[in-house]
């Protein structure tokens, strides 16, 4: 089977990346692939930088694409996603979503959050499949803030050939018992979301 994609998720400390990124990961595992990944959290139990890449392939070797390579950002903030534009292949995929969590630039610092139209702008100055969710409103909409980037994952999921169930048992077993049936509705939310908006 010849396929290979290279995801590169970003967030902020608390939202969920590394726990997003290893569902990413086993996914491609269980729909047959080799999968890779790597991650770097750094200060991100105090809101710093979280980064992770998870590559799928016949076999792959290294566990981080290059820049300019990644095939799919998904971001579950809003500069995060501009932060990390650079490493986007030539018309690569964008999925971001709304939420904007002040830096410390900006909280202790004359620094500027930029508006969002500047940073949608940006990103589409990489390639124009962007897709700016409201993935934050709809988590709460289902009742808790955290299931936010499991909307994420949902609207990912839509746009990869990989079937629905697969996606679904490994996220039954990656987040707790107690909070499997409310992760599988936000993840069903993500996807009806894209079906919508495509």
């Amino acid at each position: 089977m010849s396929y290979a994609v290279d995801f590169l998720l970003a967030g902020v400390g608390g939202q969920g990346i590394l726990t997003a990124s290893d569902i990413v990961a086993e996914v491609g595992l269980e729909a047959g692939w080799d999968a890779k990944k790597s991650e770097v959290h750094g200060f991100s139990q105090r809101g710093g930088v979280v980064e992770s890449h998870v590559r799928w392939g016949e076999s792959v070797a290294a566990p981080t694409a290059e820049p300019g390579s990644v095939d799919i950002l998904v971001a579950t903030e809003l500069l995060e996603a501009a932060r990390w534009a650079a490493w986007l292949r030539p018309g690569g995929i964008v999925l971001v979503s709304n939420h904007r969590i002040l830096p410390m630039s900006v909280t202790v610092s004359n620094a500027t959050y930029p508006p969002e139209e500047a940073i949608i702008a940006a990103l589409r100055a990489q390639t124009d499949d962007v897709t700016v969710v409201p993935a934050l409103a709809m988590a709460q909409r289902l009742g808790s803030a955290r299931l936010a980037n499991t909307v994420l994952l949902g609207v990912l999921s839509a746009r990869l050939d990989v079937s629905e169930q697969i996606w679904l048992d490994v996220l039954d077993r990656r987040v707790p018992a107690r909070l499997a049936a409310l992760n599988r509705e936000a993840f069903r939310a993500g996807r009806q979301w894209w079906s919508g908006s495509a």
